[in-house]
């Protein structure tokens, strides 16, 4: 009798990943912390970041998954974070691949193709980006490319405020001076 249940459980198992394979519409979801599925998920999402009344940011995710026990929120499908200052004014934005909010300080990973763009005509590339809401900096530790009106610059480690104003790079392995 075990050895029926066994292979009935087995032949149900093999069946259903040969469903699940041939479904072209179906996409497993991945879930970022191991054997827990998430207390919270959506799709095409948006969190409206405030202090004191403020808005501070708007961040906007294709999926989004809220872990309580970790206090983290994974977001994916594509993300959009807007930065305002202190009198409520849009002041950069930033798209990623896919991102990680730690819930109890509200800093936030970037990961993959990030882009950055301050409303005073900066850009920068990189393929991990950090938010340190408290410090309000951004941070990262790998390559980064940052265009401005003044300059075109490269290199790894970079530390910024959230409008791109005040940055800099710590190991610089590329430099252009614009001609303007």
């Amino acid at each position: 009798m075990k050895r029926f249940i066994f292979l009935f459980l087995m032949a149900f198992q093999l069946s259903a990943v040969s469903f699940y394979g041939c479904a072209d519409k179906l996409k497993p979801t991945v879930v970022p912390v191991s054997g827990q599925l998430p207390d919270q998920e959506s799709w095409n999402s948006t969190i409206v970041f405030t202090d004191s009344g403020m808005t501070r940011g708007i961040l906007k995710a294709g999926h989004l998954m809220v872990f309580n026990n970790s206090n983290m929120t994974y977001l994916g499908d594509s993300i959009r974070v807007d930065f305002f200052d202190d009198l409520g004014r849009h002041t950069s934005y930033l798209t990623a691949d896919s991102g990680i909010v730690n819930n109890q300080n509200n800093n936030l990973e970037a990961i993959g193709n990030v882009y950055a763009h301050s409303d005073s005509g900066t850009s920068l590339w990189t393929q991990r980006l950090f938010w340190n809401n408290s410090t309000e900096k951004i941070t990262s530790d790998v390559y980064v490319r940052i265009v401005s009106p003044k300059e075109t610059i490269e290199g790894i480690g970079f530390e910024s405020d959230r409008d791109l104003r005040n940055y800099r790079i710590f190991n610089v392995s590329g430099e252009a001076k614009s001609t303007k």
